[in-house]
């Protein structure tokens, strides 16, 4: 039970990541089909869970050394907090313009 945590991090990210990938993006009329800070806040946990089990997997590797599926639990919440923080930005009005 010990190591679940980052597993945990990388379904719920992945789960996430869809809903606001799908809900987020302008709709038909032009504007999200989610309220902005929704899509905000979501993107802000999903950012901060995965960063977090990234941090535990460092952990991990530091201390238990390369097990098998500790590089690929860090390599996958390491792109999902980048790509959290980066829909972050797009969704916040007037960031990237």
């Amino acid at each position: 039970m010990k190591g679940s945590y980052p597993w945990l991090a990388l379904g719920l990210g992945l789960v996430l990541g869809l809903v606001l990938m799908r809900y987020a993006a302008p709709g038909a009329a032009g504007g999200p089909r989610l309220p902005l800070l929704t899509g905000l806040l979501m993107a802000e946990f999903g950012f901060l869970v995965t960063a977090i089990a990234a941090g535990v997997c460092v952990r991990d590797l530091m201390q238990r050394g390369m097990e098998k599926s500790t590089p690929v639990l860090l390599i996958g919440n390491t792109l999902l907090a980048a790509s959290f923080m980066w829909l972050g930005l797009q969704l916040w009005p007037g960031a990237l313009a």
